[in-house]
């Protein structure tokens, strides 16, 4: 059952909680134009270890979606106004794209609400601003449907659209039912985004999990990340841009392999 909190400026924050009470808390952080439930393939692994907490983006799901451009700074101060309302000092952190970088910017900005970092299928960057500026323009004038199918083309490898279309069907549909004007005001977060020479700040033990096939954000963008960060590790796996879809078991390995105490 999806609950939600209301943000300093009057956003809409959805939110649920899985497994025990007693258990330390691991948040999940979707990717552009999905919801919490593209964290269903690694549900039943975590929820057995951790008291998940996942939630939906300004502008995703069942979240609010105000109009105008976001910031990657409104994104991140929507974590902490989360985790306040909730009473929750600190946190496990597992992001992937979209959620990577709020968990960069986290790691930055408000270190002493993390205890350990994950950073999946993301970047510091993601330049140019021109083609985010004609997805904006996109999506405004013909609403999700020609970037929901684009994305899915590029967030798959061929081998697994063809292989998994159940896994693949939900994604697609996250991505159609989203708001035009909510995903627009975070490529526009996306956009102006820039975090290359303030990720070396990060001090939380950091795991990179990487895609080896990711079109979006590919190897050479983990690896930075991975050398930026000191003592960071790096997993690859085999995927392209959703690897918690992709590569399921061996997403919540690393994660859990991880996240083991010391």
């Amino acid at each position: 059952m999806d609950s939600e909190i209301m943000t300093g400026d009057g956003c809409r924050i959805a939110y649920r909680f899985d497994g025990g009470a007693d258990l330390p808390v691991l948040l999940l952080s979707s990717s552009l134009g999905t919801s919490m439930a593209m964290w269903e393939p690694q549900m039943a692994a975590l929820a057995r270890q951790f008291r998940v907490l996942r939630y939906d983006q300004r502008g995703h799901g069942t979240s609010g979606a105000p109009t105008g451009a976001y910031s990657i700074d409104r994104l991140g101060r929507d974590v902490i106004e989360l985790l306040d309302a909730l009473g929750i000092e600190q946190v496990d952190f597992c992001g992937l794209s979209l959620g990577g970088m709020i968990g960069q910017w986290l790691g930055i900005r408000e270190p002493g609400r993390l205890r350990r970092l994950i950073l999946a299928n993301t970047s510091s960057y993601m330049g140019p601003p021109g083609g985010w500026d004609a997805r904006i323009k996109s999506v405004n004038e013909h609403g999700m449907a020609p970037l929901a199918q684009a994305s899915v083309d590029r967030w798959f490898t061929a081998a697994f659209a063809a292989s998994a279309p159940d896994a693949i069907a939900p994604i697609a549909q996250m991505l159609l039912a989203n708001a035009p004007q909510g995903y627009a005001g975070t490529c526009a977060a996306i956009r102006d985004m820039d975090m290359r020479r303030m990720v070396g700040l990060i001090a939380a033990p950091t795991l990179v999990i990487g895609g080896t096939l990711d079109p979006a954000t590919p190897p050479a963008h983990s690896e930075a990340l991975a050398r930026s960060i000191a003592g960071a590790r790096l997993v690859m796996l085999d995927a392209a841009h959703l690897s918690n879809v992709e590569q399921p078991d061996a997403f919540a390995q690393a994660v859990t392999d991880f996240l083991q105490p010391a």
